[in-house]
């Protein structure tokens, strides 16, 4: 997948591409059947299809105090995208001036003159440019003056449930509800840092955890005890307990809950690595226990029912 992060000057395919725009946080069901109807028109008429996407989301612009927590950073987003065979993704610059920039300003420097769009899919509900000015109604009658056709994509609902959102699936996860975001992403949620030296207390209690460091404009998960998988740089995977919170029973008043990933029968270091921990199924909630004996005993019950799920 071409990865474009530079629109000025940009010389599009012969015969141009079909174009899809959002911020896609998550590339969840939702997003892959805008992007899967996108496809299909490429299919149809032979063209390549490109993603327009943004970074940093548009509320850390225009609201920071208020925007959101977002389910993937820009490289998991990337590969999530070039995992479902799109050809190329755009990712323009969102600042103050790309704020400023009204719906008829994106289409003729982006879509027209960069891409040369011959159909742009988007979600019934999609909106662009300046104070949200743009819309599928706007998009269809720019279309009729340069060429291009547009298709609305209903919102993707599973049976009986509110359409699927970005917003649904965060509040699944802060909620420690990974098993329903699983259903609305079509994966396993995912969470990534970088391994940071923690404590080490529980080496000294014979559960040596990995400390992952998620980046403050990721969303952090509910706090308690998951089973999950522990994925290298090198993709191997691990079994791992994982608990996230404040520790209580060695911390009091901690303001952030961190993220410690026990690996099942694993000692290697993994200090300075990058981690990305799959978050399968929530085991408990965190509590507060009155002596490391009650600790470790719990600790052994939680490994016990992480690895028997994992690993059958």
């Amino acid at each position: 997948m071409d990865v474009i992060r530079q629109t000025n000057g940009l010389t599009p395919p012969p015969g141009g591409h079909v174009v899809t725009i959002g911020f896609f946080d998550g590339v969840h069901l939702g997003h892959q059947a805008v992007i899967r109807s996108a496809q299909a028109w490429g299919e149809r008429i032979g063209l390549p299809v490109a993603v327009v996407t943004f970074e940093p989301h548009p509320a850390q612009v225009l609201r920071p105090d208020s925007a959101p927590k977002l389910l993937t950073d820009i490289d998991q987003k990337l590969g999530l995208l070039e995992s479902l065979g799109v050809d190329a993704t755009v990712v323009v610059p969102f600042d103050q001036t790309r704020a400023n920039e009204t719906a008829d300003e994106f289409v003729d420097s982006v879509l027209v003159r960069a891409l040369d769009a011959k159909v742009i899919v988007v979600g019934g509900d999609f909106h662009f440019g300046k104070n949200r000015g743009g819309s599928i109604e706007l998009l269809e009658a720019v279309g009729a003056d340069h060429g291009f056709e547009v298709e609305g994509i209903n919102l993707f609902s599973q049976t009986g449930l509110s359409p699927v959102s970005s917003t649904l699936i965060r509040l699944a996860v802060s909620e420690g509800r990974v098993d329903d975001a699983a259903e609305m992403l079509g994966r396993t949620h995912t969470v990534k840092g970088l391994v940071v030296k923690g404590d080490q207390r529980g080496r000294t209690i014979g559960f040596p955890t990995a400390n992952v460091a998620v980046p403050n404009q990721l969303i952090m998960p509910g706090d308690g005890v998951y089973a999950g998988w522990y994925l290298r740089p090198d993709r191997s995977r691990h079994p791992a307990a994982i608990n996230i919170g404040k520790r209580p029973t060695f911390v009091q008043g901690a303001e952030h809950s961190v993220v410690e990933a026990h690996l099942i029968d694993f000692n290697d270091d993994l200090y300075g690595e990058l981690a990305e921990v799959e978050l399968v199924q929530r085991l408990r909630a965190e509590q507060r226990f009155d002596g490391i004996e009650a600790l470790i005993a719990q600790l052994q019950r939680d490994v016990s029912q992480a690895s028997a799920l994992l690993l059958g």
